[in-house]
């Protein structure tokens, strides 16, 4: 996810201090990964020198003085030509799995192993995104099948692999 288009857009909304960006950072979008203070706050000093958002007022806080940031029309452009670009279509040819699945068989190492330690994690993260779906609001509904519906398709890469190993094997090792 694109953290600084995603602050863009909330400003957008409405004007914001900080805080109240990271708060509704982490309540919309970053569930499984908040961001940090010092984040948002890098991030909002990069926009603001890249003239995406200015400072409109500054309040005394109890500690740092509270900053006010608003998105300015190159910002909200931005935004916008980001939300109408389609995202690259998914997955990647390469990704770790395989890779790891690669070495093991290159470096005779058990890649079975890898694979069976890979689906039992994987049934794991299922299991919490299925009660988190039955018990979640909406929001956390429509992100935990987003990822259950990933984490299948892993699945079934998963056994069709485990299933060809001996073929693999014979392409990758020298």
């Amino acid at each position: 996810m694109s953290v600084p288009l995603t602050l863009l857009g909330l400003l957008e909304r409405e004007p914001s201090h900080g805080y109240d960006l990271k708060r509704d950072y982490d309540t919309l979008f970053g569930r499984d990964r908040p961001l940090s203070y010092g984040q948002v706050y890098a991030t909002l000093g990069r926009l603001a020198r890249d003239g995406k958002v200015v400072i409109s007022e500054v309040e005394p806080g109890a500690g740092p003085e509270r900053k006010r940031y608003v998105i300015t029309d190159h910002g909200a452009t931005e935004v916008d030509a980001w939300l109408r670009e389609p995202e690259p279509a998914e997955p990647h040819l390469q990704t770790v799995l395989f890779a790891k699945v690669g070495l093991a068989l290159l470096l005779g190492r058990p890649a079975e192993e890898y694979l069976d330690a890979q689906r039992a994690a994987h049934l794991r993260r299922m299991r919490e995104l299925t009660e988190l779906r039955r018990s979640g609001t909406l929001v956390d509904s429509l992100l935990a099948d987003h990822a259950l519906f990933h984490l299948e398709a892993d699945l079934r890469w998963i056994e069709l692999t485990a299933a060809r190993l001996d073929a693999l094997a014979a392409q990758v090792r020298p």
